[in-house]
């Protein structure tokens, strides 16, 4: 069991963190949250580095390094969503509830923020993951809708909730008001 005050760097993915990083995602605990299948091999990940997309950013956590925790933000390409991206997350068994996922998210939501200009981060998580879901609104992610039977895991269809987190500029009054 890791110490809760061990040392946790982030760093930008690169070539250095594949192996470690398919091992993340191989753990069936890591695996069976997200829609990916297992098993997934290094040369998925390798494909997904893309060096010069400005639009992704995929960001490591590291404990003596190993990566422990992975996310990845990726802006939308079409014009009338560039203002909005997507992101997914994944926390090794043994480092969840440690702070990990927090680190990550806290990190790229101030890229977007104050890098990318982004104003909607959407993601989609499984109804029954009450962890992940608390951790999402700490950060003001809201629920916006429950899509049913959206996935299969375990042999059973799962719904998901669809989330996310709209960012007012200071002053703007929120749609409605």
């Amino acid at each position: 069991m890791p110490a809760t005050d061990s040392v946790i760097t982030l760093e930008r993915l690169n070539e250095s963190h594949i192996e470690s990083l398919t091992a993340l995602y191989r753990e069936p605990a890591v695996a069976r949250q997200t829609t990916q299948l297992p098993f997934p091999s290094s040369e998925r990940w390798r494909k997904r580095l893309e060096p010069d997309n400005e639009r992704m950013v995929q960001l490591v956590a590291l404990h003596q390094g190993i990566v422990i925790g992975h996310i990845s933000l990726e802006q939308f390409s079409r014009i009338r969503r560039s203002h909005a991206a997507s992101f997914g997350i994944g926390v090794a068994l043994a480092w969840q509830g440690k702070g990990v996922g927090s680190k990550l998210l806290a990190t790229v939501l101030d890229i977007a923020d104050n890098w990318m200009n982004l104003h909607r981060i959407e993601l989609t998580v499984y109804a029954d993951n009450e962890a992940a879901i608390g951790l999402y609104r700490k950060f003001g992610f809201e629920t916006e809708g429950l899509l049913r039977d959206y996935a299969v895991r375990d042999g059973q269809w799962v719904d998901v909730l669809s989330m996310a987190r709209l960012r007012r500029m200071p002053g703007q009054i929120p749609p409605g008001v």
